[in-house]
């Protein structure tokens, strides 16, 4: 690990790649235990998948923004540890697969010699913060976005409230009140506004997508631009701390607001302000770096072989650019895949013609902006020959779905499969969707809608059913209804049916043979809502018969082998491990984390990481007593009638008043340094309780 101190120049980072390493070594050494390891390697975007042995790498990419020189490094890490496979994901991420563990830090080294991080790309934190793929080219957008996703980006990553949560937190830019960066379902939206010349956003909070959808509550109708990033690190404190922990199906926030109430919940938050730092932070959106377009100064010469399709490409596929003489050029990316050769010619091609940058988009797809007006045909010819010019853009033709059984843990039927077959039903069959962009269908594996198949219009997920004689076949349920309204509003889809995988394509083909016939031009959205859920129901619901199915019918989409049904594969086995020693070792970092940020005069950090300390050292002991507790704030309420209330340790006050100090005083560093100090002591305070308990019990025993 010693070229990492060499190669990486930003200390912090050089420090988070050495941290992995070494709890990669502590872990294959049984020191570690595995859950506390998995925590950790999720937060580094190393994530299990369904094969043994290798690791899927989330590569974060906020708001989907890629320059030239990072594709490339991107492309030369997959190559090197991977596949040599590129898969964009729903949040504008890259995926990579089959990447050995114990390789993982020097390809994390690797990719940020470009500024690229896998930091925080899975686990409970803040995840990719994703936006518009038109952010900053938007004809409708009254501002570009772009800024202000990159500076609440940049703010909260590594920030102590957001490392440890209960389950992970996803945020959203819109640029105009089209909202295609879909913000009722997300737990934080933001969709941009002008007030007064003022600017800001309309704020949704606690959306979510997974088993149990819900719509987002309107939070704000206007909130300045300077208050979202104070807003959002209160909505992260109240989460942190109330948030449920042991149930992982109800620790979205999702659950939490519907728990609690959204007045309360604004209630705990406007409360938490005294204990945040920057009650304002100006977004200085003029220093933002944008990419500029190239000068070119000759129109190299075209020769297209197609014309019709050239044309049906450019009514698709090109998008209008607010700035004058540039257009936007989107490709069709087939289920999100690509692979590093390609990945290579494009980034010479943007860098050399465009502005030397792409956007992954949030359909698996990739955006080029600043293509001069002139230069269309020139793109147009370059592209083909990448394979990169099919027509249908963001169209009903261009299906999204998650990577379902070829590579996830939780993937019960195959997604990508049946969203080929799909594809080729539409372009076959129904030629007239490779124009219309009012129908869009979505796949997803399983029930956790990672390919967002509950907010489609026409939506499936990945399922199994079983016949009489106890044989299982692949399945998909039809979703139906789900849509975008823009502003902030949305429609979930209603579970209509679950069909054998094999007659998805009879399903699709017989809802669009009723929609062509009967919808009278209203928009699919509309048209469901008028027919309604029974009437659908009807439509399909000979295709549920499972006393007939052939052969053909346990083989899914995508693969000659016959079905098994797998879920949650392990992703190693497991160790015995003392839990409560491990606790106090993680309170004693948390702390020495506190000691850091305290003499970099950063007092927020080191108050949370003190908190977070604690809070770890009140659970261990709990823990060692077998209680259960399912958040922050239990953990502090049961302390207290346990240890407290008992008698059993003495800290001068109840446990709550001494922890919620944080709520009392300004986070400045009088205060920071007392608090270190008073974790200190209740470490050792706890420490103690636990050796004599244990030195009693030996005794006895």
């Amino acid at each position: 690990m010693q070229s990492f101190r060499t190669e990486i120049e930003n200390p912090v980072v050089e420090k988070d790649i050495i941290e992995l390493a070494d709890k990669i070594a502590a872990f294959n050494n049984l020191q570690i235990d595995e859950e506390k390891f998995r925590s950790l390697r999720l937060a580094r975007g190393v994530y299990g998948q369904r094969q043994q042995g290798v690791q899927m790498i989330r590569i974060k990419l906020p708001y989907g923004k890629v320059k030239s020189n990072q594709l490339k490094r991107i492309a030369e890490v997959s190559d090197e540890y991977s596949r040599g496979r590129l898969h964009i994901t729903t949040r504008q991420d890259i995926q990579i697969h089959y990447v050995d563990l114990n390789r993982t830090p020097q390809l994390w080294a690797a990719l940020e010699r470009d500024k690229v991080t896998l930091r925080e790309a899975c686990g409970n934190t803040v995840r990719n913060v994703t936006a518009s793929e038109t952010a900053g080219i938007d004809i409708n957008e009254p501002f570009d976005v772009s800024p202000y996703a990159d500076a609440l980006f940049r703010f909260f990553l590594r920030n102590p409230i957001c490392q440890e949560m209960g389950r992970k937190f996803k945020v959203s830019f819109s640029s105009s009140d089209q909202d295609t960066g879909l913000s009722y379902m997300h737990d934080l939206g933001f969709i941009a506004k002008t007030e007064a010349g003022v600017r800001g956003f309309k704020v949704m909070l606690g959306g979510g997508l997974g088993s149990q959808p819900r719509h987002a509550d309107l939070f704000y109708d206007f909130l300045p631009s300077d208050k979202i990033i104070p807003l959002m690190e209160g909505v992260l404190r109240i989460f942190d701390r109330y948030g449920e922990r042991k149930s992982r199906a109800k620790a979205r926030m999702k659950f939490l607001i519907k728990d609690i109430g959204l007045d309360r919940f604004k209630e705990l938050v406007e409360k938490e302000q005294k204990a945040i730092e920057f009650k304002s932070v100006q977004i200085d959106a003029d220093a933002y770096e944008t990419s500029k377009p190239v000068n070119i100064k000759e129109i190299p010469k075209v020769e297209i072989k197609n014309h019709q399709a050239f044309e049906t490409w450019k009514l698709t596929n090109v998008i209008p650019q607010k700035q004058k003489g540039y257009i936007a050029i989107g490709i069709k990316v087939l289920l999100g895949d690509f692979y590093t050769d390609k990945a290579r010619l494009l980034a010479d091609l943007v860098e050399n013609y465009a502005a030397g940058e792409i956007r992954l988009s949030l359909r698996q797809n990739i955006l080029i902006p600043f293509v001069k007006e002139e230069l269309v045909p020139f793109f147009y010819q370059e592209l083909e020959k990448l394979d990169f010019v099919e027509a249908g853009y963001n169209k009903a033709v261009d299906i999204t779905a998650c990577p379902g059984t070829d590579t996830c843990n939780l993937g019960i039927a195959s997604s990508t499969g049946i969203a080929a077959e799909l594809e080729r039903v539409i372009a076959a069959e129904y030629p007239q969707y490779l124009k219309n962009e009012d129908l869009i269908i979505k796949i997803s594996g399983c029930m956790n809608a990672c390919g967002q198949h509950n907010m489609a219009n026409i939506g499936f997920q990945g399922m199994s059913v079983r016949t009489p004689e106890k044989l299982v076949a692949p399945a998909l349920q039809v979703l139906l209804g789900g849509g975008n309204l823009g502003d902030g509003n949305g429609i979930f889809a209603d579970k209509v049916v679950k069909v054998p995988s094999r007659r998805g394509p009879e399903a699709l083909r017989r809802i669009l043979n009723d929609f062509e016939a009967n919808s009278n031009g209203n928009k699919f959205v509309d048209y469901y809502k008028i027919k309604g859920e029974r009437y659908f129901y009807d439509l399909l619901n000979d295709l549920q018969d499972v006393t007939n199915l052939t052969q053909e019918d346990f083989i899914d989409w995508g693969t000659n082998e016959e079905y098994v049904k797998e879920i949650g594969i392990g992703e190693c086995a497991g160790v015995v491990i003392d839990l409560i020693a491990t606790l106090f070792l993680e309170s004693e970092e948390k702390i020495e984390k506190a000691k850091e940020a305290f003499v970099n005069n950063v007092y927020s950090n080191a108050i949370y990481h003190t908190y977070s300390s604690l809070v770890n050292s009140a659970k261990a002991l709990l823990l060692a007593e077998n209680t259960k507790t399912n958040s922050q704030a239990n953990i502090i309420k049961l302390f207290d009638e346990h240890f407290i209330d008992t008698n059993k340790i003495d800290i001068g006050t109840s446990f709550s008043e001494f922890i919620y100090q944080i709520h009392k005083y300004a986070p400045k560093e009088e205060f920071a340094k007392k608090y270190i100090k008073d974790a200190e002591y209740f470490l050792q305070q706890v420490r103690t309780f636990r050796e004599n308990e244990t030195a009693v019990n030996e005794t006895i025993n």
